[in-house]
C-alpha cells in the first residue's frame, strides 16, 4: 500500500484536543500548516509551538459556520501554497458548545462546519487530481446515544458523508478518510463525568491518525477494542441495546 507524507496541511479546530495534537505532530521544517480555531490565545500557542518545530504556520480565528468566510480563507491559503491535506476537525459537544440552543449549535458546527471545510476546494482538488480530505467523526457515530443524541447524530452524519464522498472522489484520485476516535484527551472529554474506557492521550491519537492518513485508509477507528464493541452494538437490533444505552448519563 502506498504511503503519503504531506507538506501543506489545513486543520480546523487546532486550538485544542486532537486538532492541536495533529498540528504539533505534523509540524516540521518544510511543512506549511494552515490552522484555525475559536480561541485566539489557545490557537496562538499552538501556532507558536509548531513554529518552534520548524513549520511555516498561518493561523486564523474563524467560525466554521460562516461559509463565505471559510471559502475566502481556504481559497487564499490554497493560492499561497496548494493544500495537500484538509482536516475537517472542528467540532463541539454539549460540554464545549457554550450558551444557547445546544442541539442546534452542535448541528451547525459539526455538520455545517464540516461542509464549509470540505466544499471550498473540492473543484481545485479534483482538477489537480491529488489531495486528501479527513473528516472527524466519532465512535458515537455507530449508535444513537440517549445521553448525547445531537452529538451522536452529527457524528453519524460526518461518517456517512465522508464514506459517500470517498466513493465519489475516488475517480478523481482524491482521497477521503473518516476518523472515528474513542475517548481522547480534549475539551470535550474533559467535561465527561462518567468512566471513559481505554482513554487515550491526544498525542497518541494524532500518531494513529497520521499513520492512517498516510495510507489513505477509508476509516481510521481506534482503539480497536472499543471500535469492535461500537460496531457490534451498532449492528444489533435496537431492542437488544435499548436498556444498555438508556443507563448512560445525560450530556445534552
Amino acid at each position: 500500500m502506498a504511503t503519503y507524507e504531506y507538506a501543506s496541511i489545513l486543520i480546523t479546530g487546532a486550538s485544542s484536543g486532537i486538532g492541536r495534537a495533529l498540528a504539533l505532530d505534523y509540524a516540521a521544517p518544510g511543512v506549511r500548516l494552515v490552522v484555525s480555531g475559536r480561541d485566539e490565545s489557545r490557537l496562538r500557542t499552538t501556532a507558536e509551538e509548531c513554529r518552534k518545530r520548524g513549520a511555516d504556520v498561518a493561523m486564523k480565528v474563524i467560525d466554521v459556520r460562516d461559509a463565505e468566510a471559510m471559502s475566502t480563507w481556504m481559497t487564499e491559503a490554497d493560492d499561497t501554497r496548494p493544500l495537500e491535506l484538509i482536516i475537517a476537525n472542528a467540532g463541539v459537544s454539549s460540554n464545549t458548545s457554550g450558551d444557547g440552543d445546544t442541539t442546534r449549535l452542535i448541528a451547525e458546527i459539526n455538520i455545517n462546519g464540516t461542509m464549509n471545510t470540505v466544499a471550498p476546494l473540492l473543484d481545485r482538488l479534483t482538477k489537480r487530481r491529488q489531495g486528501q480530505i479527513a473528516i472527524m467523526s466519532s465512535m458515537a457515530a455507530f449508535h444513537g446515544m440517549p445521553g448525547a443524541p445531537a452529538y451522536a447524530a452529527s457524528k453519524a452524519w460526518c461518517k456517512s458523508y465522508g464514506e459517500g464522498l470517498r466513493g465519489r472522489l475516488r475517480r478523481h484520485n482524491v482521497g477521503v478518510s473518516v476518523i472515528c476516535p474513542g475517548f481522547v484527551e480534549s475539551r470535550i472529554t474533559a467535561g465527561n463525568r462518567f468512566p471513559m474506557p481505554l482513554f487515550m492521550e491526544a498525542s497518541k491519537a494524532a500518531r494513529i491518525i497520521r499513520r492512517g492518513l498516510s495510507k489513505n485508509l477509508p476509516r481510521i477507528a481506534f482503539p480497536l477494542t472499543l471500535y469492535f464493541l461500537a460496531w457490534l452494538l451498532g449492528s444489533l437490533p435496537p431492542g437488544w441495546t435499548e436498556r444498555l444505552f438508556a443507563k448512560m448519563p445525560d450530556k445534552e
